[in-house]
């Protein structure tokens, strides 16, 4: 909005004036521009005015704001008519004063405007994060333009990010900042980002990263998974559509870079993995462990002090037959009270006990979180015969160091 603010009368006076801009959105698996996301501005004394910054406005009348966006898109869907036949429009939408009728004003204006084979190009975006009414309500009228194909957008997800909107509204599209990316600022949460990800997969949901301004900011984004791409280092918002193959090369030669420099990446991990393995399979070759025989547990533990904090056995229904041998401040401790607890009600433990019967290499898990210690970890199992399996904890620095966390 740049910090000039407008009075409200000279915004009424000049509506007529208000420009459109459309910004590119390109698709990972194309690289081609398949969108364009719908921005109005005003000029006032060579500062740009946004318009959908103004919507949200709250000193100003909520009839006022909404008047003000609806006729914003109007415009836009003018201009675009031709273009809707080629590719899809996302077009802004305030949660809260779609609420005032309960959507009406904005899909008759919808539906009068575009024919009805168009609306499935039409992507409606909405910051959920700035909704104050009630998600249930919220739900019908979203779920009666859906009805027409016209899509939803959840902008600004984060880590505050409401599950149950993203459940609930079942969007196409998920937005987020790809400085939101950034670990930091999820903090603890990171495992949110996960979370918000699988979540995405299981609906069909897709990912777009927003204002990308550098290569590094698009490897990122790539790398996390985004099908749609969108900011300054790509294209700037222009007044026209333009050619949707415009980056086609440098895309396609910038992604070549990121598929070279990953798979590299990932081939070193992939052999940090392997000597993990190969260093603990042979190690217990040498010591031969029982559940029986808790020195042999011990023995085990301290050939394993540079990757693990905690080893037992298990049977295969999951029952402990061995004590934890877990390292405290330094020292290999034995908990007998870990004999007979049972983890058959972790989530893949009696699939991951079938795998192991089958695979002589062993098992790495995903990394996640310790019940006790709350430290991220990854577990090691193997099978040490038909009926015992030993499960060992890695430590998150040795993770860390050798880059396997994920």
């Amino acid at each position: 909005m740049g910090d000039q603010q407008m009075d409200v009368l000279d915004l009424l006076d000049r509506l007529d004036e208000i420009e459109i801009l459309f910004e590119p959105i390109f698709s990972a698996d194309e690289h081609v521009i398949v969108a364009y996301e719908v921005i109005g501005q005003l000029m006032k004394d060579d500062q740009h005015f946004n318009i959908v910054e103004f919507t949200y406005d709250e000193t100003v009348p909520a009839d006022i704001r909404a008047e003000v966006e609806l006729i914003m898109i109007k415009k836009a869907i003018e201009i675009s008519t031709d273009a809707l036949q080629e590719t899809n429009l996302y077009i802004p939408c305030n949660p809260n004063l779609l609420m005032m009728d309960f959507g009406e004003a904005y899909f008759k204006m919808l539906t009068d405007m575009v024919e009805e084979s168009l609306l499935p190009h039409i992507y409606l975006e909405m910051p959920m994060q700035k909704f104050n009414g009630d998600l249930d309500q919220f739900r019908h009228p979203i779920y009666y333009i859906k009805t027409y194909g016209v899509k939803t957008v959840i902008a600004d997800i984060g880590p505050d990010s409401n599950l149950d909107q993203i459940l609930l509204l079942e969007p196409s599209v998920l937005k987020m900042e790809v400085s939101g990316l950034d670990y930091d600022a999820w903090g603890a949460q990171n495992h949110m980002f996960t979370t918000i990800q699988s979540i995405a997969v299981k609906m069909g949901a897709a990912f777009m990263f927003d204002n990308i301004k550098t290569s590094y900011e698009l490897h990122y984004a790539w790398k996390n998974g985004a099908r749609y791409f969108k900011g300054s280092y790509l294209e700037k918002p222009s007044k026209q559509f333009i050619d949707r193959d415009i980056l086609k090369m440098r895309f396609r030669s910038e992604c070549q870079q990121f598929i070279s420099t990953e798979k590299k990446i990932l081939a070193l991990k992939y052999e940090e993995m392997n000597n993990l393995q190969k260093n603990i399979t042979s190690m217990v070759k040498q010591i031969n462990p029982t559940s029986a025989n808790v020195e042999s547990l011990i023995k085990l533990a301290e050939g394993l002090e540079e990757y693990a904090f905690r080893l037992y056995i298990c049977n295969d229904e999951g029952f402990q037959t061995s004590p934890n041998i877990v390292r405290l401040k330094n020292v290999w401790n034995i908990e007998e009270e870990a004999i007979g607890k049972n983890w058959s009600w972790r989530p893949y433990f009696l699939l991951n006990i079938i795998k192991l019967r089958n695979n002589s290499k062993g098992d790495l898990s995903s990394i996640y979180s310790d019940i006790q210690t709350g430290e991220l970890t990854r577990t090691y199992s193997m099978a040490l015969n038909d009926e015992e399996f030993l499960f060992v904890d890695i430590t998150y620095s040795y993770l860390t160091k050798h880059n396997i966390v994920n």
